[in-house]
């Protein structure tokens, strides 16, 4: 990675949305040129209440994931909110967190989004992203637990997650001598908390579903610093 490359801020722009909202914004990145898009069948955890509350019909999801530079993800969730409505009944929501680099090939598709993005608009998304008060809480579990990840977080301010299943893929080498074992399934949970009910939605999950429990969780948090689709 060039001295450029390390100086340079970058985002990563997560849309959870129903499928069709995300093929609407597929549709956007592809217009806007965005080169690297990754995504994921989910599924939402929201109670029955919650989801008659807001209007949803289901609770299939999609998460579209994209790396790009700081200004130009602070547009894309403008053009995002414009597009899909996000914040309104059966909608769904975007927002971005801080990333460091990536690998050169990587890095160098993601610059050449950069020009399109003028000094005003880096300063105009400089001032609105500031300050923002919501981390994405991700909670790493074995398969079939991801209700009681909820179970745990709804009491202390979570008001809904999206879950999706993955693969570990660790050496198992190193799991010996740690002397730990995990299923090689597993879900995530990921959830979009305040920075107030942060602390206490990690302590619950931790509690109930931590590495000493037969959920094997692990929890982990980033900060958010755009939002669209919340009050």
């Amino acid at each position: 990675m060039t001295a450029n490359h390390k100086n340079a801020s970058y985002r990563m722009l997560f849309l959870v949305a129903t499928p069709k909202l995300t093929k609407k914004a597929v549709d956007l990145f592809n217009q806007s040129d965005v080169p690297v898009q990754y995504i994921f069948h989910a599924q939402g955890t929201a109670s029955s209440e919650v989801m008659d509350m807001l209007g949803l019909d289901g609770v299939d999801k999609n998460i579209l994931m994209s790396m790009m530079p700081k200004a130009f993800a602070g547009e894309m969730l403008t053009k995002l909110q414009k597009k899909l409505h996000l914040g309104m009944p059966n909608t769904g929501i975007a927002f971005t967190v801080i990333i460091s680099g990536g690998s050169g090939h990587i890095v160098q598709l993601i610059d050449s989004l950069q020009p399109e993005v003028n000094r005003t608009l880096l300063e105009r998304n400089d001032a609105g992203m500031a300050g923002s008060e919501y981390y994405m809480i991700m909670a790493i579990v074995n398969q079939g637990f991801s209700e009681e990840v909820m179970n745990a977080a709804r009491p202390v301010g979570a008001s809904g997650g999206t879950v999706f299943h993955s693969r570990r893929i660790g050496s198992a080498e190193a799991m010996k001598f740690w002397k730990i074992s995990v299923q090689e399934e597993r879900e995530v949970v990921m959830i979009l908390a305040r920075k107030d009910e942060k602390q206490a939605i990690m302590q619950a999950i931790g509690k109930s579903c931590g590495m000493q429990s037969e959920a094997q969780g692990m929890v982990l948090s980033l900060p958010v610093d755009g939002v669209v689709g919340l009050d």
